[in-house]
Formats: C-alpha cells, structure tokens, sequence
C-alpha cells in the first residue's frame, strides 16, 4: 500500500508552532533513528517542509532496517532532496562520516512479537551505540524519545503521573523488558552529559493517534479506528482502563521543541492529559466515525503494553491508568494541546481514506 504525503494542515500546524526554533538548523545535519516508523514518519515530514519553507539549508539522514520496503510505502520521501537514508540495526550501523549538530534516537525494539530478551538488547546496545556515534559525531542536541512506561504501574491515587514519580516496572515480569530499557537507555544519557558534555534530552511519550498509528497491533484506538472505518463493530472487552492520546501533529511540536529548548536529563512527560476510559474512547470513536460497540472475546493490549485483564464489576480491584501530568513541559516550554481527540479521530480518518484511496 502507498501513502500520500502528511496533510497540509497538519504540516502547517507543525511549522506554526515551531517556527522559531528551526534557526538552530539551519545549515545543520540531523541523524534520526527509527527514521520510517510513527514517530520517525512524523518527524521526517515536518522537517522536510520546515527546511523547504523557511530555507534552511539542513540535511537529514535517516536510519532504517528496510530503506527500500520504506520507499514502496512512501515513495515521495524519496523526492525530498533533503532527506537521505540509510539500512542498518540501530546497535550495529556504521558511522557514516562526518559531523551532526542534532541526534533523534527514535528507534526501538524490532517489534511486539519479539522476544522480550531481544526487546531488552535492542534498547540498550541501541542507545549506547547511538550514544557513542554522537558523541564521535561532535553533536551538540540528542533527543532521547523514551517511554511513560518507565514508571511501571500507575497508581490508582496518581491520576495524572510526574516526572518526580519514582515508581518503576515489576523487575520480575519479563514484559518489563521495553520499560527496563528505556529506563536504562535514560541513565545512558545522563552518563553521556556528564562525561562527555552531550546535551541530552529525554522525551517520555505517553499514547498517540494520528497518521501513520498502526491500526492492526497493540493499540487499542488504532484498532477502533479500524473497525469503525470498516463498518465493523468496536470490540471493547475491558473498558475501565484510563488513558489519554495526544495527536501526532501536536507530538511532532513537542518532540522538536524539546529537541531545540529541553534542559539536558530532565526529563518531559509527551502526551495528553485530558484521561478517558476505554468504554467513552470507543464510544466516541463510534460517535465521530460512525459505528456501533460489540463485546469482543479478544482483549486489547494497552500503550504501556500491558494487556487488558476483565475485570469483576464486584470487585474492589484498581482502575488500570496510563495518563501523564504535563504541567513542567507547559510551563518550562510554553506547549500545550492544541488538536483535541475529535478532531484527532476526524484527520486521522481522513488520511486513512485517503490512503486506501490512492
């Protein structure tokens, strides 16, 4: 399937809110990693348009497992004269030449299906070996994009999870594995600052929707999205779990400008803040979309890639929440959430039809 370019409006927004900023890359290079999945996607985008629009006369090159595979799916990134990519394993990929005023380290485990031991190796050799590329490279900003998974279980008390919060994962439980990486990739980069100077910044992201959001693993309102624009019925099985999605367009802003403006190993919750049960996110997925809600014997897997377990109206256990406070990112950078979930669900639906239409 082919894919047409990000939505003007979107891109717009993007570059509106970050308009100022750019000036810093101005004649620059910047490396991501994770370069052609939803993050990277997202951040390819943007780029390209802030650097044609406002001139800047900055490179991008990119770090993908299948460059090719990427340029099937999305051939007219393959048109940006700005953008470059390269094939290669984030722990093992050759340091290409020269120097890069900013790093992206977007890049993740390979996938949901795949061992939690490979999970935990892919991580952390990951973020060390792009750690040590920067550092070779003389780079000046590295941008961190790590989890909200690194506190482990929310507490039922905690509606709305600090940065301050120093909880963590169930070191026993072997699906602890993405979160304990990302929780060891963030001490690499506080090694990194202060052994070598590395202006590093840490993105903690929270739950997403938008363009490009898979609509067929682990994402609950991915999946809903699916059935709603397939005329299927949304399949709810547990719906007392709180989450919150900030949209993709908004998470381009914010990861960009922690890129630009965030203080070095002070970590930034990225999401929204605004909470909704699993039950009334597919209520209003059906109310905006179209669609009813049918019980479903399969259960979905939440953001913090913890599945979804029924639970006995009866009994007294905890409501399960993944949601972030995001009072130091609005206050100490001046963001917010711009595009609330309607609006979310109404672009991304948009581009999917539009996709599918091409």
């Amino acid at each position: 399937m082919t894919f047409p370019p990000l939505p003007k409006e979107d891109l717009e927004h993007v570059l509106k809110h970050t308009r100022p900023l750019w000036k810093q890359l101005r004649g620059g290079r910047i490396f991501v990693t994770g370069a052609t999945g939803f993050f990277g996607i997202w951040l390819l985008e943007t780029f390209a348009y802030a650097n044609e629009k406002l001139g800047l006369g900055a490179e991008l090159l990119g770090l993908s497992r299948d460059p090719r595979a990427f340029a099937t799916k999305m051939p007219h990134i393959g048109t940006y004269p700005c953008i470059r990519l390269i094939k290669g394993d984030v722990r093992a990929f050759e340091f290409p030449e020269g120097s890069f005023s900013h790093v992206i380290h977007a890049g993740t485990s390979p996938g949901s299906s795949v061992p939690p031991l490979e999970v935990l190796d892919s991580i952390i050799q990951g973020t060390r070996h792009i750690l040590d590329f920067a550092i070779v490279s003389k780079t000046r900003k590295f941008l961190f994009v790590s989890s909200g998974a690194v506190y482990g279980k929310q507490p039922p008390e905690i509606t709305h999870v600090p940065e301050t919060y120093p909880g963590a994962p169930n070191p026993m439980d072997p699906n602890s594995a993405y979160a304990e990486g990302k929780r060891v990739g963030e001490l690499l980069c506080a090694l990194a600052h202060r052994e070598h100077g590395l202006e590093a910044s840490i993105a903690r992201c929270f739950a997403f929707v938008g363009p490009h959001l898979p609509l067929d693993t682990h994402f609950a309102i991915g999946n809903f999205i699916r059935d709603a624009l397939n005329g299927d019925p949304i399949k709810v099985k547990d719906g007392t779990p709180l989450r919150s999605y900030l949209y993709s367009a908004d998470l381009a802003i914010w990861l960009w400008t922690i890129l630009f403006k965030g203080t070095p190993c002070h970590p930034y919750n990225v999401g929204s803040d605004q909470e909704i049960s699993i039950a009334a996110l597919a209520k209003t997925v059906a109310s905006t979309l179209g669609g009813a809600i049918s019980p479903s014997s399969q259960p979905y897997v939440s953001a913090d890639n913890s599945t979804s377990q029924p639970i006995n109206p009866s009994s007294s256990a905890p409501t399960s929440r993944y949601v972030p406070d995001t009072n130091r990112i609005i206050s100490e950078l001046g963001l917010a959430e711009v595009i609330g979930l309607e609006e979310s669900l109404l672009r991304t639906s948009r581009y999917i039809l539009q996709s599918t239409n091409t």
